[in-house]
């Protein structure tokens, strides 16, 4: 018998949080919480938050890592 899609999904979850975990993730949810924190301040807008998180994705595939997209699609 095969997984349900909800467990599926939850080993997905698992391995987003490990691959962030084990900072093989280029895109970190501290790295997406730290840009949400200064759009929050009003340092930054949202627009800029999110060509930030492009830029760090960026160089991180060119340093050989996946963003947490990657790692949910191939789990």
């Amino acid at each position: 018998m095969g997984r349900t899609r909800i467990e599926a999904s939850l080993d997905k979850r698992r391995a987003v949080d490990l691959a962030d975990a084990a900072n093989s993730v280029c895109d970190t949810m501290e790295v997406r919480l730290k840009l949400m924190e200064r759009v929050e301040n009003g340092e930054i807008t949202l627009t800029h938050a999110q060509d930030e998180l492009k830029a760090i994705k960026r160089q991180g595939k060119r340093e050989g890592k996946l963003t947490r997209a990657q790692v949910f699609s191939r789990a």
